[in-house]
């Protein structure tokens, strides 16, 4: 029996059924165990408690914003290729949204009260990126990812050390964000102008310095 290919409309469903599901963590499943299974929950401070809530909170938003961001970016590609590629990104972008949700849980906490805000912005910024055409849209995954990875590099450093189970999502996510990024260059990516970038980074900076409070 062959499946039968997904319309326009079909597509702008399931991307409406993800959003639903991004914006109300409570429905986000992961479809493999988080890596913090393996490791135990060291005991925190309540100062370290509250700092590393404060992390995952940010990267929490990072993942909603992405999921916004390959949604509308698998709609507005040319090539079916690209189309598919964006939607394998998303689902692994799921579980990164669903370990970090389970990680705040853990830890006493919640996730942005701005994460709809944060959906919508990065949805229609995908969605401008992607009417430039594939090759823009690719390069726009690409230096995306290139900065998420810089931020978890950023917060791996800035973890309690004997807190093993937010270290241990965090680095498999750093190592699958790095994946996108190639993938998206191997598409045929291409390199974004310079004033992008740095409006790239000024908004994420925004952003990560709202989250990790709100």
């Amino acid at each position: 029996m062959t499946q039968r290919q997904l319309t326009p409309l079909d597509q702008w469903i399931s991307g409406m059924d993800r959003g639903l599901r991004t914006l109300f963590s409570g429905q986000t499943r992961s479809a493999r165990p988080s890596p913090a299974d393996d490791h135990p929950d060291n005991d925190l401070s309540d100062e370290e408690q509250r700092h590393v809530a404060g992390l995952m909170r940010v990267n929490h938003a990072g993942e909603v914003a992405a999921q916004a961001l390959y949604q509308s970016q698998a709609l507005t590609a040319r090539n079916p290729a690209v189309t598919e590629r964006m939607q394998e990104a998303a689902d692994e972008e799921i579980d990164h949204l669903a370990w970090c949700a389970a990680r705040l849980e853990e830890l006493g906490d919640g996730p942005s009260h701005l994460t709809p805000f944060w959906y919508a912005g990065a949805f229609t910024i995908g969605t401008v990126a992607g009417t430039f055409g594939d090759r823009w849209n690719l390069g726009f995954v690409a230096e995306t990812e290139a900065q998420v990875c810089h931020h978890l590099e950023d917060h791996l450093g800035r973890l309690p050390a004997h807190d093993q189970r937010s270290r241990a999502v965090l680095t498999q996510m750093q190592q699958e964000e790095e994946e996108h990024r190639q993938n998206a260059l191997e598409e045929g990516g291409s390199e974004l102008p310079a004033p992008v970038k740095g409006m790239m980074w000024a908004v994420s900076r925004v952003m990560t310095t709202l989250a990790y409070r709100i």
